[in-house]
């Protein structure tokens, strides 16, 4: 068999004649399978070749068979005849099934028009109903209102016609004898009869609109209606006020059957709330008419609490009754904040006013302490969550401008911090009155960032909304405090005040407090501050704790980076005046230069006056004070290892330029005889000027390394002392130092 490119065998054909017999056989969808992989023309040809084969196995079965082929015309005899035969009895089973046919489509007709008229019948019987469930409704609604123990003479805006009015008048008034809570409670529990029917009368009229009888009884119901508000506005004010807690029941249901909630509000509002609040923040139209000329709201609200537990903790238990339904009710937002609010604005208005941080403080945390209080008789957290979704809620929060707050507690903290850094001398602490960080602090200016940061966190100032405004204040602060120290570093250093002249004056001792300072600041931050921070902010999600910890901590630390800066100047500073004693060098290389000086036998003076400013600094109190062992073993050898720099310069060049001029003078000097020196058994005939000065270096820088060693430092540690030695040492001497 053929194989193709990858070794598979080549079909002759596509086709699949065996598929060609099959009962479900489709070509136009055979077709078209096979057309996603055999070219038309392929196809085309394959077919043309399958019809030729057929056409000849045709031919081969004829001519195999031709006797019984031709033999087949003569058995078809008289086919006309049989084919007449079998019409006749299928004409008459057609005639039979299209009788039944219409015969069926009759009946169906008649069964679908006989279906319509019962269905018509049926809308008419429902309406008939519905016009009659209404009438019996407003009927009944009218008839339970007759039988009312009570109801008011007459309805406001005069609605109601000369025989309501002649009906109310004359009925029984309601009685505070003894019954009278009886009849209370019986009128409630009508009302909320009738508030049931009449929410059935609601629904009714609804399916009912635009229909004539209805329109007719359009005025009863309005009449019904408003008579039903003005009793159960009646009853429910009366039970409010002798706190019958089964009528405030009954009518609260009645209410909340109707859907008239705000109703409910607002006569709770007005009959309860309203008179307390009135008595605790006297307000009206012509204005306020405090009690005191202050807006601190703390003692206001403690009264209103009073008010509250002893008025209206009736009202707010029923209406927080568990599957009761009235959860409708929003008494605490609708009722009471809404009241209270009114009589801020009107009463208290500089109560809201953020100039007087202090008391816009007070009056804003006693207003969330008033809140949590009235969140407190929620039963549950969506009970919360609904409060604070109030409009009221909503309304008395953005009373409180907190933003404005804290732009005023930005400017008095950071402008504390900028009126301490703006002096021109550091200022020790001695000289403050604060004596809670003096024992801790060197420098008034560290006690005025500390001062600030703990501001930014205290109780009188923090507002909890606005945290992370104060902590992004803090780091601010710590920013100012570290770019005015590394100012002052930077004008140091290059001798440039502008406005740095505290840092120009500063004497090392004052850069100690400096460290010291720094030292407690990171102390105080990373240790006690980041503790209280954390505790003021537990509510928050772990994640975001996390984040104000790292904050806090990275800002502290910010600071650490500063004091190898601090060290850095002082030793500048120290070296500085160290290095004053080196311009004596010079003279030696004169000295050795001009005169026929013998051999040196001693170091020179200037080496004992090297180091001495270094050992009097650390000899200072301040040093002891403030100097940790860390801090005076890094500062020692900072010092030694840039004395010993300078002094190296300095000695190598010395040295250089006398080797320089004795190789020039080397020619001339080649005829002369050098003199003797001091000792008898010791000739400098063949020691050099320069062999001279270099001993006299060799001495100096063994009293130097002497010097050191008093200090805690090994000179050959130092690699330019070791450079130094090999540069003045003799070639046998010049691997081993030893002083």
């Amino acid at each position: 068999m053929a194989t193709d490119l990858f070794g598979d065998p080549i079909e002759d054909s596509h086709l699949n004649p065996s598929k060609f017999s099959d009962p479900e056989f489709d070509p136009e969808s055979y077709i078209s399978d096979l057309r996603t992989f055999v070219p038309f023309d392929t196809l085309r040809s394959e077919l043309r070749s399958h019809l030729g084969a057929l056409k000849h196995e045709l031919v081969d079965l004829i001519n195999r068979d031709y006797v019984d082929f031709v033999s087949l015309s003569t058995k078809l005899v008289d086919v006309d005849a049989a084919v007449v035969r079998m019409r006749a009895p299928l004409l008459e089973i057609k005639e039979k099934i299209l009788n039944f046919r219409g015969s069926v489509d009759f009946s169906l007709a008649a069964l679908q028009s006989r279906r319509k008229q019962r269905s018509q019948a049926d809308e008419t019987r429902e309406v008939l109903e519905l016009l009659l469930d209404t009438f019996h409704a407003v009927s009944k609604v009218e008839k339970m209102i007759n039988e009312l123990p009570s109801v008011p003479a007459e309805l406001p805006n005069g609605t109601t016609g000369s025989t309501e009015k002649d009906r109310l008048r004359n009925s029984i008034p309601f009685q505070h004898s003894e019954n009278g809570t009886n009849l209370r409670e019986t009128q409630s529990v009508l009302l909320e009869r009738i508030a049931i029917e009449m929410n059935q009368l609601k629904l009714y009229t609804t399916h009912a609109q635009n229909m004539p009888f209805i329109e007719n009884m359009v005025k009863r119901i309005q009449n019904a209606s408003l008579l039903l508000d003005t009793s159960l506005g009646q009853c429910f004010a009366d039970s409010l006020e002798h706190r019958d807690a089964n009528a405030i029941y009954n009518c609260l249901r009645a209410y909340a059957a109707i859907d008239e909630t705000s109703s409910a509000e607002e006569i709770f509002r007005s009959t309860v709330v309203a008179p307390f609040i009135q008595k605790i923040i006297p307000h009206g139209s012509s204005g306020a008419v405090g009690e005191s000329s202050g807006d601190e709201l703390v003692q206001y609200y403690e009264r209103i609490k009073r008010n509250i537990e002893d008025d209206c903790k009736v009202c707010l238990e029923i209406s927080f009754t568990e599957n009761s339904g009235l959860h409708v009710f929003s008494f605490l937002a609708k009722s009471i904040l809404k009241e209270v609010l009114s009589a801020i604005q009107k009463g208290k208005p500089g109560a809201f006013s953020p100039g007087r941080p202090v008391e816009f403080l007070k009056n804003y945390k006693s207003s969330l302490n008033f809140l949590d209080y009235l969140e407190g008789y929620c039963p549950s957290r969506s009970a919360v969550a609904k409060l604070r979704e109030e409009t009221v809620y909503i309304d008395f929060m953005k009373q409180w401008n907190t933003g404005v707050y804290f732009s005023l507690r930005f400017q008095e903290i950071a402008g504390a911090l900028d009126s301490a850094l703006m002096t021109t001398t550091l200022l020790r602490s001695q000289n403050s009155s604060n004596q809670e960080y003096s024992r801790s602090s060197a420098l008034k200016q560290s006690i005025s960032l500390m001062d600030c940061l703990r501001s930014c966190w205290r109780d009188d100032v923090l507002v909890l909304s606005c945290s992370d405004k104060f902590l992004r204040l803090f780091l601010q602060l710590l920013s100012r405090y570290s770019n005015w120290l590394l100012a002052g570093l930077n004008a140091r250093k290059t001798g440039n005040a502008s406005g740095n002249e505290w840092a120009i004056s500063a004497a090392p001792y004052d850069l100690l407090y400096i460290i010291h300072d720094i030292n407690w600041l990171v102390d105080e931050v990373c240790g006690d501050y980041l503790g209280h921070v954390l505790e003021l902010l537990k509510s928050c999600s772990p994640a975001v704790l996390d984040l104000v910890e790292q904050g806090i901590l990275q800002g502290g630390n910010s600071l650490k980076v500063l004091q190898p800066l601090v060290i850095n100047s002082i030793v500048e500073t120290l070296v500085d005046k160290s290095v004053e004693d080196f311009r004596q060098l010079k003279g030696i290389a004169a000295t050795y230069r001009i005169t026929n000086k013998p051999l040196p036998v001693r170091h020179s003076p200037y080496v004992s006056a090297v180091l001495r400013p270094l050992k009097a600094f650390l000899e200072a109190e301040q040093a002891a004070t403030y100097l940790t062992k860390e801090l005076r073993k890094e500062l020692v050898h900072g010092a030694a290892f840039e004395i010993t720099r300078r002094y190296y310069e300095l000695a190598s060049d010395i040295v250089s330029a006398a080797r320089k001029m004795e190789s020039s003078l080397q020619k001339m000097r080649l005829g002369a005889q050098r003199r003797g020196g001091a000792s008898s058994d010791v000739t400098d005939h063949n020691v050099s000027e320069t062999d001279k000065i270099c001993m006299q270096l060799l001495l100096d820088i063994q009293e130097y390394g002497r010097n050191l060693a008093s200090l805690g430092v090994d000179a050959a540690d130092i690699p330019t002392y070791r450079s130094l030695w090999q540069c003045v040492a003799p070639p046998d001497k010049q691997n081993t130092i030893s002083f």
